[in-house]
């Protein structure tokens, strides 16, 4: 068995990376393992999550979902797995993927990894949905493409998780971006809009 492998998989990825957040003015994405804005609902927010996420550009194929352990059970129970989606679950502790989830891996490079080898045939577009190290990890992939899909709440709450800033020097914000709204959106007395980042190629 060769155990010899010459680059991390996500350095020679060619298949684009998306990562999708709601964040406060201060970067803030979560509280005490919930959103920050909790118990308030979001509804037209989670439904743009959910159209971005599962919404595959070829048919016939699923995107895949990678999140962290917490992230995964931060997810109401009765919402686990996303359905329509491939769920993978990251985690150095766990043994076995938790119920409901399709596939656990180690790390993200593990991860990725399993999709380019394993569901390479079924899987179109990879989402990251967090948290906060596992943005930052995707945010410094060498990937072909990244793109943050952010979701920019304009009202302060307390937050206790960060999102990694984004680097005006390796991301650069789109000024439209396909099924993606423009217009200022506003539920529950609380307005956001919603940005999409892609990565900047340095040669």
């Amino acid at each position: 068995m060769l155990l010899l492998r010459q680059l991390p998989v996500c350095e020679t990825m060619t298949r684009a990376l998306n990562a999708i957040v709601a964040v406060c003015p201060n970067g803030g994405i979560g509280k005490d393992g919930d959103l920050p804005w909790h118990p308030v609902r979001l509804n037209n927010e989670f439904k743009h999550f959910r159209k971005m996420t599962s919404t595959p550009s070829v048919e016939g194929k699923k995107n895949v979902v990678i999140m962290g352990r917490k992230t995964w059970f931060s997810i109401p129970k009765k919402n686990r797995p996303l359905n329509n989606r491939i769920n993978i679950v990251l985690s150095r502790n766990l043994i076995d993927a938790p119920a409901g989830a399709h596939y656990l891996a180690n790390d993200f490079d593990s991860a990725l990894e399993l999709v380019e080898r394993k569901l390479a045939e079924e899987a179109d577009q990879i989402w990251v949905l967090g948290g906060s190290s596992l943005y930052k990890e995707m945010m410094a992939a060498s990937s072909a493409t990244r793109r943050l899909f952010v979701t920019q709440i304009l009202k302060q709450f307390e937050c206790d998780t960060f999102l990694p800033e984004i680097s005006k020097d390796k991301y650069r914000l789109l000024p439209e971006f396909p099924g993606v709204p423009q217009e200022l959106q506003e539920e529950n007395g609380i307005q956001y809009k919603f940005e999409v980042y892609e990565s900047i190629e340095h040669h």
